[in-house]
């Protein structure tokens, strides 16, 4: 065994660190492949991690500083990640889920006066989607309104949204379905007409973008707050972590409070008076002077990720406009080995004015084939299989205690919702698939649809 001290002994501290860090790619390089050449008969997964040396490094370089907090790979990935999607703040979470509570949770703060969503106000959103768009509405006492989606965009049926009005309405909060933007103009239109803020839920769609007013923009910063995911199968990873965005310097003091445990202090970590007001300050019903480090102006939690996760990031937010191009060109291959088989499945379309970053490849079966036939098929000939998240939200087990209550309102009867519980499944198409996954997945697909 090499002794570290003899190693490093003639180097100093940096370069013991260069020297760590160049062996670190160079491991890399050797041993660790994000494509491995496709084998007859292997599993295709729907998602998976695509890297470099890049992340390795940047993930052992914050390793050896050992700041496990957020801290100067953070403040570089917030701001790197504002100026890429061109908006102003950036607060990095540990999770999408985190980041969708947050980005609610803001909007519930009395700072924002008569804006500020209360227990009892209205929120519409859809049921065809992922819960933890619907938690914190659930979670912070407003009441969810859901209205139907469309098929084949997957996206909230625009038409509905006026029959979801009430004198209690407050917000839209909803997802852009797998990379393909909602009908971004009709939703700003209406939010903008009744005085409603909206959230872009844009943890499937980092990448696509929206023609809003004559100029193409990344959906998550077209409403007042956006939000996305890092988990590994998505636009790009972290393992875990999530950001909320805005161009609402309001919101965005709000959002770093209750990021931060609530704090009213705005300092980072590991920082303190940096405003040099720590001890003159009176705050509610605190004595004169008080720590200001240690003053609450919300309800908050603890949701930053840590320095580690955001080095990651900081490597492959270098590597989005590359996913972005494979994920268009991959989904065009599977629109277009499956087009002839349109008699049996419903393709997906992209929303008019939207330039998508496809999360996956949605199908719905005809009547007269059965999805569940076509999926086990799919999935016992090695190519893994997604349901559209939830399918119908409101008939699973986590709304049991909520039936038959005024917790929650429906407009309409959610026909297209139940259609895709029952009828739609999707596969996948990020830039971990090859010519040959991408053709073993059209053909297992077309069998699978055939014999269902």
């Amino acid at each position: 065994m090499i002794n570290g001290e003899k190693m490093f002994e003639n180097m100093n501290e940096n370069e013991a660190r260069e020297e760590i860090l160049k062996a670190t790619e160079e491991y890399v390089k050797k041993y660790h492949k994000s494509i491995e050449p496709y084998q007859s008969g292997a599993r295709v997964p729907y998602a998976g991690r695509f890297y470099d040396e890049k992340e390795v490094v940047n993930l052992v370089d914050s390793a050896l500083e050992f700041w496990l907090t957020s801290g100067r790979y953070t403040r570089e990935f917030e701001k790197s990640f504002g100026e890429k999607l061109g908006v102003k703040y950036v607060s990095l979470v540990n999770s999408g889920s985190s980041a969708n509570l947050l980005a609610f949770a803001t909007l519930t703060s009395p700072l924002l006066k008569e804006r500020q969503i209360k227990r009892g106000d209205e929120v519409i959103t859809v049921a065809a989607g992922f819960p933890t768009t619907v938690a914190p509405i659930v979670n912070y006492g407003a009441v969810p309104v859901f209205v139907d989606v469309t098929i084949p965009q997957y996206n909230i049926d625009v038409t509905k949204l006026e029959d979801a009005l009430s004198d209690k309405t407050k917000a839209v909060m909803i997802a852009h379905t797998l990379g393909n933007p909602f009908d971004l103009k009709a939703v700003c239109d209406f939010c903008k007409k009744h005085g409603l803020w909206l959230i872009e839920d844009n943890c499937d769609a980092l990448g696509s973008k929206y023609d809003i007013d004559g100029e193409m923009k990344f959906t998550g910063t077209i409403g007042d707050i956006g939000t996305s995911s890092f988990y590994p199968p998505h636009h790009m990873t972290m393992g875990e972590g999530g950001a909320v965005y805005t161009n609402n310097p309001l919101l965005n003091k709000i959002a770093k409070s209750v990021r931060d445990w609530g704090r009213d202090c705005s300092c980072p970590s590991g920082v303190d008076n940096s405003c040099g007001h720590r001890y003159d300050g009176q705050y509610g019903l605190l004595p004169a002077g008080y720590d200001h480090k240690y003053v609450y102006s919300h309800f908050g939690y603890n949701l930053k990720a840590t320095d580690m996760q955001a080095a990651i990031g900081c490597a492959q937010l270098e590597k989005l406009d590359g996913f972005t191009r494979a994920r268009q060109e991959h989904f065009k291959v599977l629109y277009d080995g499956l087009k002839d088989m349109e008699d049996k499945i419903i393709l997906p379309e992209k929303c008019p004015s939207s330039d998508p970053s496809w999360f996956g490849f949605m199908m719905t079966v005809r009547e007269g084939i059965s999805r569940n036939k076509a999926v086990q098929y799919i999935e016992q000939s090695g190519v893994q299989t997604r349901m559209l998240f939830a399918g119908n939200l409101l008939r699973h087990p986590c709304f049991d205690d909520l039936r038959d209550t005024d917790a929650y309102r429906v407009v309409g009867e959610l026909k297209e919702t139940d259609r895709i519980m029952n009828d739609t499944f999707w596969i996948g198409l990020g830039p971990v698939m090859d010519e040959d996954r991408l053709n073993r997945m059209i053909e297992v697909v077309r069998k699978g649809i055939t014999e269902a």
